[in-house]
């Protein structure tokens, strides 16, 4: 008698190639994002901003972005993975229209881009860095990120957790790619560098901007950080802001510290940016005697974290003459005894420029938490939501993307913070699939009434039906055929 194979080293099945037919889907819970959305009013605010269509052929604009939106949710990385969705029957009458074809959404993202302003661009040996003029339908589709930021808002009150306090961050990632029409980094590969402005309290993204790779995160941030304040909804009475030395001090210091910002809606912005080492500031910091250095905390190799108040003025011609004195605090790393870091030398130094009152050590730690928030914006959006392979060479082309990619996390972050409870509402998107959206359903109709059952564990459904019951619909479920 043969000895029977191990387990693991066989299987107890054959595939039958011949596929289940039914209304049935294996991403049943996709239609959670769409029940989302659509309760806050993403829908209307494309339809009365976003008009990129040349015929009245096919779908709408909100349909194409709800379609892409719900590709880019289920892992979908390109247009090519609109596919899967397209011949979903469930998605097809759970949304009441079938998804949008690739090449369909393919034509309608490449809408965006306006091939008349390639033409105004400059030789390259006469400006280097160029910021072609947004498209209407780019800038459109930024009002309608604006709404929806201000929805979130809104149900967020309703949910007893209204925020009142909007602390903005912005930064400019690298994102490298092999495009022929792509541009040498600072780093030296070729790639892109957006710039994200985010809501830390909130976890929302405010305002982005396109940028191509051989534009420098300091050359001109400002108009994308004063579009991220103006997108705050009207519940904000607190504004801060905190940045690196990627902020060029005479543009913003001159908007941030600027009297009128106090009689604007949520107040003065209290702010604090890591300053640009200049020798001035060097030799600042250098000078500053060694008692008034406060030790606040130890890395795990031993170096001790210092700050102090460091006497700079650097008298910037552009300063406005009502503004205050700003504060220059020091931030000092010691090597322990006998050892020194890689330049031979025993301490490194560097200075944050802010107009809060907060203690050294405070400030310090308040400014540093940039990086808690927004690198793991760039790491979900990037990695979790095709934002790492933009599909174009047109720059147009690529900023809507952008924004198409932001308006997802905006929209997923509605989701975990008021739907998923604490287990899931920190969840990586990449989590949330697995337990969210991968869920098989099939739509049935009982009478003239359309049902969608899912396949899903009590809890699933419990999650799912917090989700209908704080994202709320009218619903017409009349089955039609």
């Amino acid at each position: 008698m043969p000895a029977a194979l191990p387990a693991l080293h066989k299987t107890s099945f054959v595939l039958d190639p011949r596929p289940l037919s039914g209304c049935a889907s294996p991403r049943a819970g996709l239609l959670s994002v769409s029940r989302t959305l659509r309760s806050l009013h993403l829908p209307g605010w494309i339809e009365a901003n976003v008009s990129s269509k040349q015929r009245d052929r096919g779908l709408s604009e909100a349909q194409d972005i709800e379609s892409i939106l719900l590709s880019l949710v289920g892992g979908g990385a390109g247009y090519s993975d609109l596919a899967v969705l397209a011949a979903d029957p469930v998605l097809a009458k759970g949304l009441g229209y079938p998804p949008a074809q690739p090449d369909a959404a393919r034509r309608f993202v490449e809408a965006f881009h306006d091939p008349d302003g390639d033409k105004s661009r400059p030789p390259r040996e006469q400006q280097k860095t160029f910021f072609p003029v947004p498209t209407a339908p780019l800038v459109g589709l930024g009002t309608a990120q604006t709404g929806l930021v201000h929805q979130i808002a809104r149900v967020d009150g309703e949910q007893q957790r209204a925020l009142t306090r909007a602390t903005l961050a912005a930064d400019a990632p690298l994102i490298f790619c092999e495009k022929r029409e792509a541009l040498p980094t600072y780093e030296g590969p070729r790639g892109d560098q957006p710039v994200l402005v985010l809501w830390a309290e909130a976890d929302l993204v405010v305002a982005d901007e396109f940028r191509e790779g051989n534009v420098p995160a300091r050359q001109s941030p400002l108009p994308c950080v004063r579009a991220g304040f103006a997108a705050l909804p009207a519940t904000v009475t607190e504004r801060f802001f905190r940045g690196d030395s990627a902020c060029p001090e005479n543009e913003w210091r001159g908007w941030l510290a600027h009297p009128d910002r106090a009689s604007e809606p949520g107040g003065a912005i209290g702010f604090a940016v890591r300053a640009v080492q200049t020798e001035p500031l060097a030799a600042a910091l250098r000078a500053v005697p060694e008692p008034q250095w406060q030790s606040f905390g130890t890395e795990s190799d031993g170096t001790v974290r210092q700050c102090a108040d460091v006497d700079f003025v650097p008298g910037l011609p552009s300063e406005h003459k009502a503004a205050q004195p700003l504060r220059y605090v020091g931030r000092r790393l010691v090597k322990a005894q006998g050892e020194l870091f890689a330049d031979g030398r025993r301490t490194h130094d560097h200075a944050v420029i802010t107009n809060r009152e907060l203690p050294g050590a405070e400030l310090r730690q308040w400014q540093r938490q940039k990086a808690g928030t927004i690198e793991h914006v760039h790491d979900e959006v990037q990695n979790d939501l095709g934002g790492a392979r933009l599909p174009s060479g047109k720059f147009g082309t690529n900023a809507a993307w952008l924004r198409l990619v932001t308006l997802a996390y905006n929209v997923i972050r509605a989701q975990r913070a008021l739907a998923l409870g604490a287990e899931l509402g920190t969840a990586r998107l990449q989590r949330l699939r697995l337990w969210v959206y991968d869920v098989s359903g099939r739509m049935s109709h009982t009478g003239n009434t359309l049902r969608l059952r899912l396949h899903a564990s009590v809890e699933a459904m419990h999650r799912l039906e917090r989700v209908w019951e704080v994202f709320a619909l009218p619903t017409q479920a009349t089955y039609s055929g």
